[in-house]
């Protein structure tokens, strides 16, 4: 751990050892896009967002073009008022001087007011345009990118990456520019009052340039891995906490503990670090200060015995000197918090830049109505251009039929199915639907002719009418309650407290997965869709339940074209056709009869799910 604990110091890039492998740094292996590493391109899209409000930054600016003017004209007021005592000229009123001081110092501080009170509401705008741009590009991303990324470090970057930069622009952005102002500003007073004091006042800044640089060549990267582990442990939590059950029922709380244990040594070392390197700037600028404040002191003392300089340009000038390493002070200490920001920015672009969901091409419509042929010819696809999970698959659905998709884990299915609502497009091959290519049908159109009930059942936080409304938003009470009588659903809903107005909280918690599925089946009734998609609809639901609901399905399936991935036998032998795919290449299809009648892969599927039923009876 002491190992660790000295990396930083001898390389710019740190890696920090912890346990058996490296956990921590910019060599860990990743491979951010190019554009993650941007910092001007970064403040660049930062400031296309604070663009949009000109008028009122511009006016910021002004205030604080004039807080920092009224910032230098308090010290030289002062001291021009000390040589005019010394001198004895007498023609200067103390109340007068007073006065303007007074003034002077008020207005410094409402133009101060008023810079900060209008830059939170600019910044408070832009985080809110940042974080709903990011929100709505979320929905525009193709699902691939949800597989491939975990829930928890996807709300990191819509959450804690979004705030980093939120903090920055409402503290940050107008200290710097304050700063850099009255840097410039002072350094004009200081070269007009005396050149040779205004030298001596510059030799620090090598000191303080070299090492920033030092400083800051180490904090950056430290600050970009906080924020990437930080992403990387919400992640976990996430994933544990929707796990809980699992994690108990194997008995695993110290394997997570552990896990999590570990990702949180990871965030102490980086912030630990991140935050040990920069606090050596305050502490180097308040020595480079002081030493600069002896140097004019001194000097200056020297060239008023000599009558080189007065008095009161001195006190200007020792004054003016603390102007001009408090600004570089203050560069030095909001550096760092800019650092964080950014990384926090380039996490949330990183995200904007993946590539949406492919658009409609230019000429595709929407549907009218749909009859339900549907015709898969010579599909293949894979997944990120590996091997091919489906392979050359090639057959038709008429308008009403029944189709049921069998085969063992991996064969395809699921995947079938994500073609036919076009979450993703085959690598060769067509489908068609209704004699027309999918490709030339708006995705929201062709899914909005879809119901989908799938094998874990979503609800959403809200009521439990408001859950099966979720089909179609403009339907009726009656027509809710009417579809959860076609779903088996309303017995179960009138015997909870509160019935149809029983308030559920996320995803269904406070219900059985039984009855979650339910309310899935009367939300897809009461869409009332052209094409069914049933992915183990009744997979959690008892054998009695089952039974029950199966009229309900009769009815929800007469006249619409239906895709059933089931494991049932009473479910596959009501189907109009069956599918049966295995390693992704459709091996056998027909009805049942016809299928038992060939033997081969569905005949051996028949009998295991037979054996596997007589076994659970």
């Amino acid at each position: 751990m002491f190992k660790a604990l000295l990396e930083p110091f001898r390389h710019p890039r740190p890696v920090i050892e912890l346990g058996a492998g490296k956990i921590l740094g910019t060599g860990s292996g990743r491979k951010p896009k190019a554009k993650a590493r941007d910092f001007a391109g970064t403040l660049k899209r930062i400031w296309s967002y604070l663009a949009k409000r000109k008028a009122k930054l511009y006016l910021v600016l002004l205030m604080v073009v004039f807080s920092s003017g009224l910032a230098l004209l308090g010290p030289y007021l002062i001291g021009m008022a000390v040589d005019d005592y010394l001198e004895g000229a007498g023609g200067r009123s103390w109340g007068l001087f007073l006065l303007s001081l007074a003034l002077v110092y008020l207005f410094f501080s409402l133009t101060s007011w008023l810079q900060n009170i209008w830059m939170i509401e600019i910044a408070q705008e832009t985080i809110y345009r940042m974080r709903t741009d990011l929100f709505a590009h979320l929905h525009r991303l193709p699902i691939s990118f949800f597989n491939r990324r975990q829930q928890g470090e996807i709300m990191s970057r819509l959450t804690n990456d979004i705030e980093n930069v939120s903090s920055t622009l409402n503290s940050s952005a107008i200290q710097i520019f304050s700063s850099v102002l009255t840097l410039l500003g002072t350094v004009g007073v200081m070269l007009w009052l005396s050149p040779l004091l205004t030298l001596l006042t510059f030799i620090v800044v090598p000191l303080m340039a070299l090492g920033m640089r030092w400083i800051t060549r180490r904090t950056g990267p430290l600050f970009k891995e906080r924020q990437r582990n930080l992403g990387d442990l919400n992640g976990y939590v996430e994933e544990t906490l929707s796990g809980q059950r699992i994690i108990k029922a194997f008995s695993q709380e110290e394997r997570v503990i552990s896990g999590f244990r570990e990702r949180n040594t990871r965030i102490m070392l980086t912030g630990y670090w991140a935050q040990a390197i920069s606090g050596f700037i305050p502490k180097l600028m308040n020595g480079l200060n002081n030493l600069s404040f002896a140097i004019v002191a001194g000097v200056g003392g020297l060239l008023a015995i000599q009558g080189t300089v007065t008095v009161g340009v001195i006190l200007v000038f020792v004054e003016y000197t603390r102007q001009f390493t408090r600004p570089l002070n203050d560069l030095a200490n909001q550096w760092n918090t800019l650092l964080s920001a950014i990384a926090g920015a380039e996490r949330v672009f990183e995200v904007m830049d993946e590539e949406t969901e492919a658009r409609d091409e230019g000429a595709a419509k929407s549907l009218a109505s749909v009859e339900g042929a549907v015709r898969f010819n010579g599909v293949s696809f894979s997944y990120d251009g590996g091997a091919d999970t489906l392979r050359d698959i090639t057959f038709e659905a008429k308008p009403g039929e029944m189709i049921a998709l069998v085969g063992p884990t991996g064969a395809g299915k699921t995947t079938l199915i994500g073609l036919l609502s076009r979450f993703y497009d085959p690598a060769q091959g067509s489908i068609t639907l209704d004699g027309r290519d999918i490709t030339s049908i708006r995705r929201e159109s062709l899914r909005s002719q879809m119901a989908f009930v799938l094998q874990e059942s979503f609800l959403f936080k809200g009521s439990i009418r408001d859950n099966i409304r979720y089909g179609r938003l403009d339907a009726s009470n009656e027509e809710v309650e009417r579809a959860a009588r076609l779903a088996n659903a309303h017995s179960f809903i009138m015997r909870i407290p509160g019935g149809y107005d029983r308030m559920l909280s996320a995803d269904g918690s406070g219900i059985s997965q039984g009855q979650k599925q339910l309310l899935a089946i009367a939300r897809a009734i009461l869409a009332d869709p052209s094409m069914l998609v049933l992915d183990e609809a009744t997979s959690s639901i008892d054998t009695v339940t089952e039974i029950k609901i199966q009229q309900g399905l009769q009815a929800l399936m007469k006249g619409r074209t239906s895709f059933v991935i089931a494991h049932r036998l009473n479910t596959i032998r009501a189907a109009d056709r069956i599918l049966v795919l295995q390693a992704g290449r459709l091996m056998q299809q027909g009805s049942h009869e016809e299928l038992l009648g060939q033997g081969g892969l569905y005949s051996e599927l028949v009998q295991g799910r037979k054996q596997e039923e007589a076994g659970r009876v």
